[in-house]
């Protein structure tokens, strides 16, 4: 499961923010079911960021938002970003020059097959 969470930051604001974030980054990598993470910047325009984590599953992802040291330092940051849909399932996925691998849905009635 991904979860990406999109802000926009002004660039007199970008030091504090990236100190945010890092720490935010760091608070959810120790949690349980984190898989990894990445703190990312649009090239072309540097107010449009991007904190992107990966979780074994939406269970893991929403447990770790409860830990201490998240909710003190990544659920304000996280607050802070756009709102919109974040949290995204995995439906179909494919290695370097491999196939696309199909997998059921979570919120599928029937599994794809």
């Amino acid at each position: 499961m991904l979860v990406t969470n999109r802000f926009v930051v002004a660039v007199e604001a970008s030091d504090d923010f990236t100190a945010r974030a890092h720490a935010a980054l760091a608070a959810l990598a120790a949690r349980p079911g984190y898989l990894r993470g990445e703190l990312l910047r649009a090239l072309d325009d540097p107010r449009h960021w991007c904190l992107l984590t990966e979780w074994e599953s939406v269970g893991t992802y929403r447990r770790a938002l409860g830990g201490f040291d998240v909710k003190i330092t990544a659920v304000p940051l996280l607050a802070e970003s756009v709102d919109e849909p974040s949290a995204y399932e995995t439906l179909a996925g494919a290695a370097p020059d491999g196939e696309v691998v199909v997998v059921d849905s979570d919120r599928a009635a029937r599994p794809h097959r």
